[in-house]
């Protein structure tokens, strides 16, 4: 009997998204195939260390996610390449190494979304879910994102960039995007740090508040539309799911009503939409996946505006995968359950790595 595969769920890490990624594991964990993987949890604290242990006491508070934590008593490990295979390596106390196959990150933001953890993997030569360096390093970085877009032609909401220390006409950006606006950090999702500014004090306010957490912001103008997603699964040849609309119960679609309230907003899954429109969200989604060089899987916000324009928000590399996440519930909805989905995710994670096994690394003369 062939041996079980051995998946490392990858999650926690240095980010303000960190409770998030403990969620998208736990579901992760709990959905993914038993009689074909074997579970290798590696949780990575607020300081960046690695630590495995029982998956079962590997979470506190597992079923509240206002209180969830990482269980800091597990073993340190680092993950190493030895030989032909990878392997996690007990860094506290003598022990086995422990192989992996495959690496599934389920990390948000920095530090395990913006291509960090990704370049790790790859120079460690294992299989990793979800897109490579570059595709995960533009898809974070909303300022380089959005101009990629635009240079593919895809339309985007009007935005202006800051950067620390170089100072703001915010008069000149009022006068350019308007109010409201949306104030965003260049380098964070799961919108942490996000406001909507109504007045000249908000934005100022929200400016400084966004810097808190990163070194650039993100200034865009209010898009009067709804809001509509698309989950977007493949390597070479992408394909889109059924979209489904958020509809906001709070001001905007908030940390607190993506992960928190099991009201914040009401998920129309599928969104109600003529077949010529979904159409059109779905192949702008494939197209806004390879302009940004993606793989594996992807989630694409867009807005619906007027009589059906559909403009590209961003994109979400390693969307959530928590019970009430996008993600898996688009899918679910086109007809791949969680199990399903996790199995092909892996899949193709396996497959692009025995791909880019087949390019030489030397030079023969």
């Amino acid at each position: 009997m062939q041996d079980k595969i051995r998946v490392a769920v990858l999650f926690g890490g240095k980010s303000a998204e960190h409770e998030v990624s403990l969620q998208s594991a736990k579901n992760v964990i709990e959905a993914i195939d038993k009689t074909k993987y074997e579970v290798v949890p590696v949780g990575i604290d607020k300081q960046g260390h690695w630590l495995t242990g029982d998956a079962s006491h590997f979470l506190l508070n597992a079923d509240d996610p206002k209180l969830i934590a990482l269980n800091n008593a597990g073993t340190r490990v680092a993950l190493a390449p030895t030989g032909d295979e990878v392997h996690l390596i007990p860094l506290d106390e003598a022990g086995p190494p422990s192989p992996v196959d495959v690496v599934f990150p389920v990390l948000h933001g920095p530090y395990g979304e913006d291509g960090t953890v990704q370049g790790l993997l790859k120079l460690a030569d294992v299989p990793f879910v979800g897109a490579g360096v570059l595709g995960s390093a533009v898809g974070m970085d909303k300022d380089v994102m959005k101009r990629l877009l635009r240079d593919a032609g895809l339309p985007i909401p009007a935005f202006i960039t800051l950067r620390r220390g170089a100072g703001a006409d915010y008069d000149g950006i009022i006068a350019r995007l308007g109010l409201p606006c949306f104030v965003k950090p260049a380098n964070l999702g799961s919108s942490v740090g996000i406001s909507k500014a109504k007045s000249p004090a908000d934005l100022e306010r929200a400016v400084a508040d966004a810097f808190q957490y990163d070194h650039k912001v993100i200034i865009e103008e209010f898009i009067e539309g709804r809001e509509i997603e698309c989950s977007v699964l493949g390597n070479g040849e992408p394909m889109a799911s059924v979209p489904g609309e958020i509809v906001p119960t709070h001001e905007f679609y908030s940390y607190e009503a993506k992960y928190i309230d099991e009201n914040g907003a009401l998920l129309k899954i599928p969104a109600d939409l003529p077949e010529p429109v979904i159409k059109r969200v779905q192949d702008t989604a494939v197209a806004a996946f390879k302009a940004l060089e993606c793989e594996g899987m992807a989630r694409v916000d867009v807005f619906l505006r007027g009589d059906d324009e559909v403009i590209v928000n961003e994109i979400n590399t390693l969307p959530g995968f928590t019970r009430i996440s996008m993600y898996p519930k688009l899918w679910e909805a086109s007809g791949l359950s969680c199990t399903e989905l996790i199995d092909r995710l892996i899949q193709l994670a396996i497959e692009r790595h025995a791909r880019d096994t087949k390019l030489k690394t030397a030079h023969e003369l």
